[in-house]
């Protein structure tokens, strides 16, 4: 028999979600020159938003989590997309500062399921050799989203007005919800799929997830209740959890400051942003499912998966170090060059940390697992835009702008080494790997 290939489809439907997740989490970014000047922010004003959003999705993400274990993913995305796509359309109506932080908290606590939800899908739609490649397709979605965002939002603002810019985009979550109802179930119970590539798909569990094949069991471990397993006694939690503490922020910043960089450095008007952002996010892209074939390639060459992961890994950390180097470039390309390299190795470094995470526990508390790395990695993100709000304005105060972000670029080249080491402490150097 022929083996179907579905699991593809359902990874694509991934990657578009994960498009429109970051699309809409995206334009207030680019629309930041008009918006301070409308709404007199200062950058500590900014940071102060930009923290709103970062707390409620990491407030958000391990309620997320329990309730995408609880109802599946196939109702858990739709709740999670209907009120991320409400929030993003209702900054239209925000009239002040405080307008804009409550559209955020709203917009956080919806996009906080987009994770837990895609990575228990990648982890019952997929065999273990082949994860790391799929978690890269999908997250490759950020990207895009943050490649189309510049291409698509300034010109719906200067063309119909900042309002439209997110109104549109943040419609787009409903056209995605139909397609989901429409094609998704689990493999053991999709007409779709054939009896080959359900057997390709359990091919491989893991250890702890022997017993989670069919949906009898998908409320059960080895016999105990999900709800009892220990995830803090498995030292893999400290180790992903830490990981995604210490670059998540670090992603956030490139995210929300980046147009702002280049707009206060180099001077950059609206028009003139779309074409370094989208080369900073296309890197981003390749970066994202390269780092996912790379693991998943040395698996297929007889690499231990956690021993795949951690070399990967570690060649991800010191890509991103040359940002330190940006205090030192005179031009705008060069500069633009170091940041898609680093924006591509925290691609690569979180298609791989989500693998860690699917590697080492049941499927059954996946999703869980994944809401406390994400909400530790938001905890960073929350705190972080405070830190960078206040050094940017007591360099501007200065008039030395410049060197507050240079300053963020060196705590940026070293974050990934530390959060590298440990992962090593609690999860590499713990696992037989012969």
């Amino acid at each position: 028999m022929k083996q179907t290939n579905y699991r593809w489809v359902i990874v694509a439907l991934l990657f578009f979600a994960t498009t429109i997740n970051y699309l809409d989490r995206q334009v207030i970014s680019l629309l930041k020159p008009i918006l301070e000047k409308e709404f007199s922010w200062t950058e500590s004003d900014y940071g102060n938003i930009v923290t709103v959003f970062t707390f409620f999705y990491g407030a958000s993400t391990l309620l997320a989590g329990y309730i995408i274990d609880r109802v599946g993913t196939k109702l858990g995305y739709i709740g999670a997309i209907l009120v991320w796509s409400f929030a993003a359309m209702a900054h239209a109506l925000a009239g002040s500062t405080f307008g804009f932080m409550i559209a955020r908290a709203f917009l956080g606590i919806g996009e906080a399921g987009n994770f837990p939800a895609s990575i228990k899908t990648v982890a019952e739609w997929f065999p273990k050799k082949e994860r790391a490649l799929a978690v890269g397709i999908f997250n490759a979605g950020a990207n895009i989203g943050a490649v189309a965002a510049p291409a698509v939002v300034p010109w719906l603002a200067l063309v119909a007005g900042w309002q439209t810019a997110f109104i549109v985009t943040g419609a787009l979550g409903f056209v995605w919800i139909i397609a989901w109802w429409f094609y998704y179930e689990i493999p053991s119970r999709h007409k779709r799929v054939n009896a080959a590539e359900l057997a390709h798909i359990t091919a491989e569990p893991s250890v702890e997830a022997a017993t989670a094949g069919d949906a009898a069991s998908t409320n059960m471990i080895d016999g105990a209740p999900v709800t009892k397993y220990p995830i803090f006694a498995n030292r893999a939690i400290w180790g992903f959890m830490s990981g995604k503490l210490l670059t998540d922020p670090i992603w956030w910043f490139f995210l929300f400051w980046l147009p702002s960089y280049l707009a206060n450095i180099y001077h950059l008007d609206l028009k003139k942003l779309g074409a370094p952002l989208i080369v900073i996010y296309l890197a981003a892209t390749i970066g994202s499912v390269g780092g996912g074939w790379l693991s998943s390639k040395l698996i297929q060459q007889g690499w231990h998966p956690t021993r795949a992961r951690q070399w990967a890994m570690a060649l991800f950390a010191i890509c991103v170090t040359p940002v330190m180097l940006i205090s030192q470039m005179d031009s705008m390309w060069p500069v633009i060059a170091i940041l898609s390299l680093a924006v591509a190795a925290h691609q690569a470094w979180s298609a791989n940390i989500f693998t860690v995470a699917a590697d080492q526990f049941p499927k059954q508390v996946l999703s869980r697992v994944v809401g406390l790395g994400t909400m530790a990695g938001t905890l960073g993100g929350a705190v972080f835009p405070l830190l960078v709000g206040r050094i940017l304005d007591h360099f501007k105060a200065l008039d030395k702008l410049s060197e507050g972000y240079y300053i963020i670029f060196y705590i940026a080249g070293l974050a990934y080494l530390v959060a590298w080491s440990m992962l090593y402490i609690f999860v590499f150097r713990r696992v037989n790997v012969k």
